[in-house]
């Protein structure tokens, strides 16, 4: 009896602690910067009825909390500076250190906008470089949720420090750097950035449901996750089913799929290098084997051979003539296999990988030229159609970024639904060049719905334009997907407080991950000081301004020109334009420079110009005008003719 009194009065004293606990939002926590010069929100839970007091850098403010055990708080605005410590005091104290007052700056986009620092270009000297402790970055850890969530899932934030300082967003770190040079204030980053989303993933409900295009998607979402689950796998195993008509794939014994022989001649095909999701088999997670037969001749197959397999999403096993000879993980690794002498055979050959994708894209990707297999009597290109098949479909725990809109907002930016921050970077759009037409107005009003919520009319937002990616020979003059996208993201300069960072110039045709973060950094950096007003300038890179027909020419007028125009290399010819008459159909244009801002056109095949268009390619990185600051000008179009991606909606 006396055990069992003692027992019972320890578990009421666990259970009144545990009522008594007094948090804060995990949003907040040790080494944080808030914003300054603004309303500091604060808030988190407690035991319902209680009065908290809140108190930081002498200020002090007093709350109760509610009745669902939430609570909320406001101090004054407070200049940048500390270390201070704020404390929430109530039946319990709550106490954090280092905190900082300074500029609080939201990322968000995709995974260029993840990308981390120590794999740049610059990150190995970066990452060991003497760091300014007043930078530190908060890593919103990344979750799709069906309803909008409260709290962000657990996060510490990070000091940069040598050393530790590699995790964080390259984009924002290389900004931050260049804003604290000129301001000298403590900066915060929080990252919500996530790889491959869409964007409609990141838009609210609210804002969801006024578009005609995603309301149906967002009305017809399931009330729970097991049920969205469910729903999920049986769409993509009706896909993968009618994918490879009577292949079965649930239960199948794969182990012979290695081997050296005609097994696959019934299996469909995929194009490589190029993620599945793109040819038939969206939404795919899981394992995929892609089988290729080559034939060699006695001088190719003599001798030692390197296999080469471009990179591969996310891991890989691979086999030749069924032999094992190698596998890793990491979707941005380039595959290399040595093929020891005596493997390799005159006639046919068989190389099979057995690809498993975690999530987003799956497959083969990079550059063509990448996917060859080296001999000693030259190289054999593997480029082109394979045969694959599906083995195994991944189940799914719960939604992820990309099922449907308004998921990745739920999950990563209604948690902060109140707290002030100095403004967004933004670096997203690649995964909707397909619908690149309709991310025009999707993107402008993301922007001013996000303003509403963070209850900042004038929040700048500041974004990064696409940079220059896919092989130069696949451009079509005047088309493309990536051009219109490029076009869509401008359009939201109509907007006040937002700035675009020209990023056609250092882009990669091989990878879509270009690993020069450091100028996209600089470049969102010179906006946001034009828009602070710490810079006289804008950083826009020259605009056009008008256009005049003169016969067979073309001239055009261009403004904010920063002293004049130029090639990014003095001494080259003008690259990059287009003219076009009235049968609309493309032609690259001679240019030639008359004083500092006019450039005239011309080309033998439009007798009669009517438009001309600049850097209008999926990859223009070839497009050299600039600006006397040295910054490009933007893709741009001097017509108004339909857009090849028109019409094209969400979810195509």
């Amino acid at each position: 009896m006396k055990k069992t009194a003692l027992l019972s009065a320890l578990l009421s004293l666990l259970t009144a602690t545990a009522q008594a606990e007094v948090r804060l939002a995990p949003v907040f926590g040790e080494h944080m910067v808030l914003q300054r010069e603004r309303p500091l929100r604060l808030w988190g839970q407690a035991t319902p009825g209680q009065t908290l007091t809140v108190e930081l850098a002498g200020h002090q403010a007093r709350t109760q909390v509610a009745a669902n055990g939430r609570w909320r708080a406001q101090l004054p605005p407070l200049p940048a500076g500390g270390p201070h410590r704020l404390r929430v005091q109530g039946d319990q104290t709550v106490e954090l250190r280092d905190v900082l007052i300074g500029d609080v700056w939201l990322l968000s986009g995709q995974s260029n906008m993840e990308w981390p620092l120590a794999t740049t270009d610059t990150g190995p000297q970066e990452v060991a470089s003497p760091q300014n402790p007043q930078l530190r970055q908060l890593r919103v850890p990344l979750r799709a949720s069906l309803l909008p969530q409260a709290d962000i899932a657990p996060a510490a934030w990070q000091v940069a420090q040598p050393g530790a300082v590699g995790e964080f967003s390259a984009v924002g770190y290389h900004f931050a750097r260049q804003m604290q040079a000129v301001q000298g204030v403590p900066i915060g980053l929080i990252n919500t950035a996530w790889g491959g989303s869409h964007l409609e993933t990141w838009m609210r409900r609210e804002a969801a449901l006024r578009d005609p295009d995603l309301a149906p998607a967002v009305k017809a979402l399931p009330a729970d996750e097991k049920a969205f689950a469910r729903a999920r796998r049986e769409r993509i195993e009706a896909v993968v089913t009618a994918w490879q008509p009577g292949l079965p794939w649930q239960g199948v014994d794969a182990s012979g799929w290695s081997a050296a022989a005609d097994i696959d001649t019934a299996w469909p095909k995929l194009q490589a290098p190029q993620v599945w999701e793109s040819q038939g088999l969206p939404d795919l997670d899981g394992i995929v084997w892609m089988r290729r037969r080559i034939e060699l001749s006695a001088a190719q197959a003599a001798g030692a051979a390197q296999l080469h397999l471009a990179k591969v999403d996310d891991c890989d096993e691979v086999w030749v003539n069924g032999q094992r000879v190698g596998g890793q993980c990491g979707y941005d690794q380039p595959r290399r296999y040595e093929l020891a002498p005596g493997l390799l055979r005159a006639g046919a050959n068989w190389i099979a990988v057995r690809v498993t994708d975690n999530g987003g894209g799956g497959g083969f990707h990079g550059d063509a030229a990448a996917m060859r297999l080296d001999t000693a009597a030259g190289s054999l290109p593997l480029a082109g159609a394979w045969r694959a098949r599906v083995e195994q479909v991944s189940a799914s725990t719960g939604p992820t970024a990309n099922d449907a809109p308004t998921l990745a907002h739920n999950g990563l930016i209604a948690p902060l639904q109140g707290l002030s921050v100095r403004g967004v970077l933004w670096y997203q759009g690649e995964s909707n060049t397909g619908r690149a037409a309709a991310y025009a107005d999707g993107f402008k009003r993301l922007i001013q719905d996000w303003r509403a919520q963070f209850q900042a009319p004038e929040l700048p937002f500041l974004f990064v334009q696409l940079a220059a990616f896919l092989p130069l020979a696949d451009n079509r003059p005047g088309h493309g997907g990536w051009a219109e996208l490029r076009e869509a993201q401008a359009a939201a300069l109509a907007l006040p407080h937002t700035g675009m960072a020209v990023a056609i110039d250092i882009g990669d045709a091989a990878d879509i991950h270009p690993r020069n973060k450091r100028s996209v950094g600089q470049r969102l950096a010179a906006l946001a000081m034009h828009e602070l007003g710490l810079r006289p300038s804008p950083a826009t890179g020259p605009r056009l301004a008008g256009t005049e027909v003169h016969g067979n020419e073309l001239r055009l007028r261009f403004a904010q020109t920063a002293g004049g125009l130029r090639t990014a290399r003095a001494g080259e010819a003008l690259r990059g334009f287009l003219l076009a008459g009235a049968d609309q159909r493309w032609q690259p244009a001679q240019a030639r420079l008359e004083g500092a801002d006019v450039i005239v056109l011309s080309s033998p095949a439009v007798a009669a110009p009517m438009a001309a268009r600049y850097a209008w390619v999926d990859n223009p990185s070839e497009a050299n005008l600039i600006g006397g600051d040295g910054l490009p000008m933007a893709p741009w179009r001097s017509d108004s003719w339909a857009l090849e991606t028109l019409g094209r909606r969400y979810p195509d």
